[in-house]
């Protein structure tokens, strides 16, 4: 494992400032709307409400998001990657001292603007975070462990969890803000879906008489391989060959230029797709 003080250091910055959004966001409006943030944040958030509400003690935020990241950290510094987990346990910490230092600030007490304005700053903060291959811990691990070692579909599991985290928060507390939460949290991924697109697939078709040069382009710009298939034009009967090949969200811009560079004639179309199956190739964790 090795440090790049210009990459890296720029990679420190930007979880630093994902780590001071993170802890504004939870002063100024999940605290403000009482709401409950999904995964591990939000179990954090509820067993401080639980213990003040039944113990009279308030809990600082800090020891108990560490202390429930420890088995996650543990699962990310072993099967995902060193650096990865290491950068993501700085914003862990960085943003629970924040979170206990930091005084609140309310902008506004409407439930529904809390919900919404919350959920994007937190999307935000996340996809900072994502953007310089870190994350804000917890069932992220998990998720990614389960998904590129064990191919694992995680979706229903961390749905599975946040729904349970709302089924407590509600039941003890009020179930007006744990509805209020759902919008919280599906406005932040909504807000990660528009701002992050490596976890999101997209299938090129290309039809070329280039095809090789194609696949070799495709391949140079985002270390994926294609499928070539003769296709032949229905209205000049003119052969072609069909390059198919599915690449991650990010690298459309790159990838749809080198082809264009490979062959300007080329006949493009790129969809999104909805699911893969099979091996698909992902940029390991550092």
């Amino acid at each position: 494992m090795t440090f790049n003080w210009k990459r890296d250091g720029k990679r420190i910055a930007v979880i630093l400032l994902a780590a001071l959004l993170m802890a504004l966001n939870i002063k100024s409006f999940v605290r403000a709307g009482d709401l409950f943030p999904g995964g591990v944040t939000g179990l954090t958030v509820l067993i401080q409400r639980l213990a003040e509400k039944f113990w009279g003690v308030k809990l600082p935020y800090t020891p108990i998001n560490i202390l429930l990241n420890a088995f996650p950290v543990y699962v990310g510094f072993r099967y995902v990657g060193k650096k990865f987990t290491l950068l993501s346990l700085l914003l862990i910490v960085v943003s629970g001292l924040l979170t206990d230092l930091l005084h609140g600030y309310v902008i506004t007490y409407d439930p529904l603007l809390i919900a919404v304005f919350g959920g994007i700053l937190s999307g935000v903060a996340v996809s900072l975070c994502l953007s310089v291959d870190a994350t804000s811990g917890g069932t992220d691990f998990i998720a990614i462990y389960l998904s590129q070692k064990r191919g694992i579909e995680t979706w229903n599991l961390v749905l599975g969890f946040n729904v349970i985290i709302l089924a407590v928060a509600g039941y003890f507390f009020d179930w007006e803000a744990a509805l209020y939460s759902i919008i919280f949290q599906f406005v932040s991924t909504q807000t990660l879906h528009v701002l992050y697109r490596n976890y999101q697939k997209q299938t090129l078709f290309v039809v070329t008489k280039k095809a090789q040069k194609v696949c070799e382009a495709i391949h140079d710009a985002c270390n994926h391989g294609a499928t070539i298939s003769e296709a032949e034009g229905s209205f000049s009967h003119t052969e072609y060959d069909l390059v198919y090949s599915v690449i991650s969200g990010a690298d459309v811009r790159p990838t749809l230029k080198a082809v264009r560079e490979a062959d300007p004639d080329a006949f493009v179309n790129s969809i999104r797709s909805t699911e893969v199956r099979g091996h698909f190739y992902m940029k390991p964790k550092d």
